[in-house]
């Protein structure tokens, strides 16, 4: 029974709260979508903590997203082994880098008094369980080898399942339990992510791309004589 509710249908709940929580802040304070910056705060650490924790999160989840959308793509490419090493060890680097950065932002809100002064209990849980998805999908890196392989059969079948809204739960009860704490913590993050300052990601400025420059020009007052 608890995966079913886990696997079966923990994952639609945490899709509808995302879209509707994602409507809602919008209609209600679309102001708010951008994360609060701390910066004029403490800069340094923020720096050497939120590089390497979006450079991370944001190609491990390519990595993820990649697997799921092209799955004949990806068993083709490992069925050499010397790629499927390759793609492990780039997969474990990155999650290291991004546990570095997380582990440093976590650093600097509790050592900064001023920092933690604007620091909600919201971003202390998002803080938590962002650290605890990382943990594990490094743990299941180490213990749980060739991840990218065995989850071909396993976990992208089930989340094909789940977007057929048929979803087969005995692709997931089996796994070890990391496995299940990383699948399942990644739907509480889906969930709880229009209410932190994750929304900013909805913010990106994709216009600017295409958005004709702009010129600049400095007017400077002349000096009186």
């Amino acid at each position: 029974m608890i995966n079913i509710f886990l696997f079966a249908i923990l994952p639609y709940i945490a899709v509808t709260a995302a879209i509707v929580g994602a409507i809602w802040r919008y209609v209600t304070n679309r102001y708010s979508f951008s994360t609060i910056s701390s910066q004029f705060l403490e800069g340094r650490r923020l720096f050497w903590g939120s590089v390497p924790w979006h450079w991370g999160i944001i190609t491990v989840l390519l990595g993820h997203l990649f697997v799921v959308l092209l799955p004949l793509v990806v068993k083709g490419f490992i069925s050499a082994p010397v790629r499927l090493y390759l793609i492990e060890g780039t997969g474990f680097a990155l999650g290291m880098l991004l546990l570095f950065g997380l582990i440093l932002l976590l650093f600097r809100r509790a050592i900064s008094p001023r920092v933690r002064a604007v620091t909600s209990t919201f971003d202390v849980v998002l803080l938590v369980l962002l650290l605890v998805q990382a943990v594990a999908g490094l743990g299941i890196a180490i213990f749980y080898r060739w991840g990218v392989s065995w989850s071909l059969q396993t976990a992208v079948p089930w989340m094909w399942s789940l977007a057929s809204f048929s979803p087969k739960v005995e692709y997931m009860a089996d796994l070890p339990v990391l496995v299940k704490i990383h699948a399942v913590n990644a739907w509480v993050l889906i969930g709880i992510f229009p209410f932190t300052r994750l929304v900013h990601i909805l913010s990106i400025p994709l216009a600017y791309i295409w958005r004709p420059y702009q010129r600049v020009t400095w007017y400077r007052r002349q000096p009186q004589q």
